[in-house]
């Protein structure tokens, strides 16, 4: 994998940082977004990659959403422009084959706050702040609004669709939008050791829950529990399990190798 201008990608082992370069503050171009699809796409043509962290890089904040001087020039064709563009590689970021964590080591804002929600986990510095902000122009948190709404319910997520209000990473933990806040060390710290643990765990295991917890989300409890049933079948079928429970008995440490 290969730097991008805008998006800097790098990797330890089976973990992938992808450091937002965009500063001050990562606004999101279409320049922006066309590197980042480039970098999730080399990500999942290589399945030996068993976590992505999101960071900020050495911009001030994670990301404080779309720039705004790009409107003018997308007016009349925004779907085409922008919004659609825009969905699809926010989708890829959510349906990337592996777990995904945004480290938050500053504002995540409008679409910065929508790239966030598209990782599996949110781990933000104590002093960081969220929130879909665009009524605040007039505009509209597209994607963010639908994830928002699944992670805390409709109420939660009126108030803030509607107010364009921020949450201070304690309260944004509270109502479920991040997962970890940190004090005594950044969020890109803590993400990066949380992806180190995940990437030692069983490869397919993970792929797999991936796959469920998207099930139960997007899809009727009925086709969710028949998807997990074949996705058992998978595993027990897998040489990790077999060589996860040899190393058990064993009591050795496993290595897993995904199939």
């Amino acid at each position: 994998m290969t730097d991008q201008r805008l998006v800097h990608v790098t990797r330890l082992g089976a973990v992938v940082q992808i450091g937002l370069a965009n500063p001050p503050l990562n606004l999101v171009t279409k320049e922006f977004l066309e590197h980042l699809d480039e970098s999730l796409q080399e990500i999942e043509r290589d399945r030996s990659v068993r976590c992505v962290v999101l960071h900020q890089g050495a911009a001030r904040v994670f990301c404080a959403g779309s720039d705004m001087r790009e409107f003018e020039s997308v007016r009349k064709h925004a779907i085409d422009k922008k919004i659609l563009f825009e969905e699809y590689v926010t989708r890829r970021l959510a349906h990337i084959h592996c777990p995904t964590i945004a480290a938050l080591d500053g504002p995540a804002l409008g679409g910065g706050f929508e790239l966030a929600l598209a990782c599996d986990i949110r781990i933000a510095a104590h002093d960081a702040k969220v929130g879909l902000t665009e009524c605040h122009i007039g505009g509209l948190g597209g994607s963010g609004a639908v994830r928002l709404t699944q992670l805390v319910g409709p109420a939660r997520a009126s108030e803030l669709l509607f107010t364009g209000k921020t949450l201070s990473a304690p309260l944004a933990q509270a109502w479920g939008l991040i997962n970890e806040v940190t004090v005594d060390e950044s969020a890109k710290q803590r993400a990066l050791a949380m992806a180190s643990e995940i990437a030692q765990r069983g490869p397919l295991s993970n792929v797999f829950a991936k796959q469920l917890i998207a099930a139960a989300v997007d899809g009727p409890t009925s086709k969710a529990l028949s998807l997990a049933n074949e996705l058992q079948e998978k595993i027990f079928q897998s040489e990790d399990l077999q060589r996860g429970a040899k190393a058990f008995f064993d009591k050795t440490q496993v290595q897993f190798e995904g199939r």
